[in-house]
């Protein structure tokens, strides 16, 4: 084992800068670099003495980095590059299409089981925080029923989905719960929601010149697996308003589970979360499965890994002895 887990991080949008703030808060880790397809001079990180390399150049490094954290986008960064990089790194990913990770789970450890690797992926906080809570609850009262509400608060994956359309030159997207439907679980009640009962996404949108507003629109609302279910606002602003009221990155949520232990016995389980910065929370989570993913790659336990998968002990620093006497 080397005396610091060394990490490399992949990308540098708003995910990668949390990543390296992150990591300032972990003595028990070094950034080695960051790696990007962008031309690196153009990179400024946070920390002053950070080095930025070409992602052309991340195989020179696959006997300096112990685990490398991907802060792509999972609609078309991470099901390229999880695969790809799993096969010569262990790595930790934030892949959050939920739908599909079955399919991306199986494409990231066939990679890394054959190259001896670990991969940890989709961790966040959903999927992630989120998915632990609904696995809990249903575990512990599996008569029941477990609701996931989210925000409200601005989306990264949804955001960048919305930036990926032709036409779009800027944009975010928020998802907003209704407050009547969390009351209705809150109170045990375990109503029958749709996920349009649930939520609703708004957009705010800047153009690119020439573009068609209507066209533009139409490709965000009937967008599969992001916008289609839902009932989906877009709002076409300047780019000025755009980063004037639309640059904080807030978010959170909930998930209730309910149910009756007995016949008239309610019981209610509830986890949430209030963010100030979606990015900085995600990226400190991906953080603490970085450790474990360092700690599962020495154990020799390789192939993909889901949050479901790992002791809550690996992600702390804490020896399990200091666990044990301080936390249990």
């Amino acid at each position: 084992m080397t005396e610091k887990i060394r990490i490399g991080i992949v990308g540098h949008g708003n995910l990668g800068r949390g990543v390296e703030v992150a990591l300032t808060h972990c003595p028990d880790m070094e950034l080695v670099g960051i790696f990007t397809r962008r031309e690196p001079s153009g990179i400024t990180p946070v920390g002053e003495a950070v080095s930025v390399y070409s992602l052309d150049s991340i195989d020179d490094f696959r006997d300096a980095i112990d685990v490398l954290i991907l802060c792509g986008g999972s609609k078309d960064d991470l099901p390229r590059q999880s695969p790809a990089l799993a096969a010569r790194f262990n790595i930790v990913d934030s892949y959050d299409t939920h739908n599909k990770i079955p399919e991306f789970y199986a494409a990231v450890d066939a990679a890394a089981s054959s190259a001896e690797r670990t991969a940890v992926i989709a961790v966040g906080w959903d999927p992630g925080m989120f998915s632990i809570n609904r696995l809990y609850g249903e575990a512990i009262l599996p008569e029941g029923e477990t609701y996931s509400f989210w925000g409200k608060g601005l989306s990264q994956g949804h955001s960048d989905a919305v930036r990926r359309v032709p036409g779009v030159k800027a944009g975010v997207q928020y998802t907003i719960p209704s407050e009547k439907a969390i009351a209705r679980v809150r109170d045990g009640e375990q109503p029958a929601l749709s996920t349009r009962d649930k939520h609703v996404r708004e957009c705010f949108v800047v153009l690119e010149e020439g573009a068609d507003a209507e066209a533009v629109k139409q490709a965000i609302v009937t967008m599969p697996d992001y916008f289609a279910d839902y009932d989906t606002i877009v709002n076409f602003v300047s780019r000025e308003e755009l980063q004037r009221d639309h640059s904080a990155m807030p978010h959170g949520g909930f998930v209730i589970h309910c149910a009756q232990s007995a016949s008239g016995v309610k019981q209610v389980m509830e986890f949430s979360l209030k963010l100030d910065s979606n990015p900085q929370f995600t990226a400190s989570v991906m953080v603490a499965y970085a450790r474990a993913a360092y700690r599962l790659h020495c154990a020799k336990e390789y192939g993909a890994r889901t949050v479901f998968d790992i002791a809550p002990g690996l992600l702390s620093p804490k020896s399990p002895a200091q666990l044990r006497k301080e936390l249990l």
